[in-house]
């Protein structure tokens, strides 16, 4: 792949003929990674340089912000060819990202077929897999023969997102089971699908959350997951693609609160400057305000410190060592929750394993600090370091493993509890654990 600074010379340059030759070389998936890279004007000239049908391709291959991108920067009829040629929840996810006046405008120019379809998606919550699932598949009936389903699927199959996973359908419309578009192939033709279909099947309700839903297509290994109503008729599948889709989704947004900033729902370098800005600094504001709890702490034992200026010198050791051990017990907690490893009712377990484990990392810390500190100050300053560092990691990892569960069952994201919210909140207590000890120990 040539350097990306090719393509803007040449668009810079107004060369077209080598800009078209250099698009006809590359791969759908190739440029697609290169436009997302270009500003929004440049993006659209590319898309007017390349063939209709390849541009849709390409178009498909975008992210929905990039997506939006291409539109902004294109102002004739390909925008509509672009836009009526998605797959309906593809759609969706790009009117999620354009402006509420521009959604009406492209509803009203589609097709009567492909407005209902978006408008049945759009009906869904935003983050229920009803709103990604696609409603164009295949479904077969129990009582067909496989040439009768083979007949049906050359028939149909043309406009389904799948025809590789195939949900078997009563005389309602009911889910009774799945087959696959290999057992047909090989299948003896005067067998019936009722014969092949398997009846146990995985399925979801359209509220059913995005990512549970997801999870389950990953966990299953499943091409396409069936999903339905509350009287279980078929109204759509939730393919793999789009399942791996919302699952980088979700991890990107983790990983942002992770980190202590929003999450960019754009790529990094489709994002300015002040846009990162923004997206960390509402972030460092909230840990600024939480921080401030340090502060009081500091000021309420202004007095101790003053009497035993030495402790001040531990203050960045303690503090620092309980946000980390914090830090690595959510971290792991919040990891085996998105793969569904642990839940809810784990919680005592969990709280009891890390206690342990916060005790035992306690102790081999306090055993390393405690010969240095009795040696180079005093014995009774040696206990109180090791005292605290014992009893800080035991809550540390106490509080980094409960929060994440806690705020699931609240409704809150585990991830916004993580490792900046854990720390700052253990630096402030412990502060108040260090200061209790010095004031028993050394008698301040």
């Amino acid at each position: 792949m040539s350097d990306l600074t090719t393509i803007e010379e040449l668009i810079d340059n107004g060369d077209v003929t080598a800009l078209t030759q250099r698009l006809e070389d590359s791969s759908v998936l190739e440029i697609a990674d290169e436009l997302s890279r270009l500003d929004p004007s440049d993006t659209a000239i590319a898309f007017r340089v390349l063939p209709r049908d390849r541009a849709l391709e390409v178009f498909e291959a975008l992210d929905p912000s990039d997506q939006q991108q291409v539109l902004d920067g294109m102002r004739d009829d390909r925008v509509l060819h672009l836009v009526e040629n998605l797959d309906p929840d593809d759609r969706v996810r790009l009117f999620d990202e354009l402006p509420a006046k521009v959604v009406g405008l492209l509803l009203e120019q589609l097709s009567p077929t492909e407005r209902r379809l978006t408008g049945l998606l759009m009906g869904y919550p935003e983050d229920s897999v009803g709103r990604y699932m696609s409603p164009e598949y295949v479904s077969l009936r129990a009582s067909l023969t496989v040439e009768q389903a083979l007949e049906r699927i050359r028939r149909e199959g043309l406009d389904a997102e799948t025809i590789y996973a195939l949900p078997v359908l009563d005389e309602q419309r009911r889910l009774i089971g799945v087959t696959g578009l290999r057992s047909l192939i090989v299948a003896d033709p005067s067998a019936t699908i009722g014969e092949l279909m398997t009846t146990e099947v995985h399925s979801v309700t359209t509220d059913t959350d995005r990512e549970d839903a997801a999870r389950l297509v990953r966990e299953a290994g499943l091409i396409a997951l069936p999903v339905v109503d509350s009287e279980r008729r078929l109204v759509g599948v939730l393919t793999v693609d789009d399942a791996m889709e919302i699952l980088e989704i979700e991890e990107t947004e983790d990983f942002a609160f992770h980190g202590g900033h929003a999450p960019l729902n754009k790529p990094y370098l489709a994002v300015s400057a002040f846009g990162l800005a923004r997206a960390r600094g509402l972030w460092l504001l909230v840990l600024i305000i939480a921080a401030a709890l340090t502060v009081n702490v500091l000021q309420f034992f202004e007095d101790t410190l003053e009497s035993a200026v030495v402790l001040a010198l531990f203050i960045p050791l303690l503090i620092d060592t309980g946000g980390n051990s914090g830090a690595q017990a959510s971290t792991v907690v919040i990891r085996a929750m998105a793969v569904g490893e642990v839940r809810f009712t784990d919680l005592p377990r969990i709280v009891w394993r890390e206690t342990r484990v916060g005790v035992l990392l306690g102790l081999m810390l306090a055993t390393v600090v405690f010969v240095p500190v009795a040696v180079i100050y005093e014995p009774d300053l040696a206990f109180v370091v090791s005292a605290t560092l014992v009893t800080i990691c035991t809550w540390a990892t106490i509080a980094g493993s409960a929060l994440p569960l806690l705020a699931k069952r609240v409704g809150v994201d585990p991830a916004v509890v993580s490792a900046p919210v854990i720390t700052t909140l253990v630096d402030a207590t412990g502060l108040i654990i260090y200061f209790v000890f010095a004031i028993s120990i050394l008698g301040l």
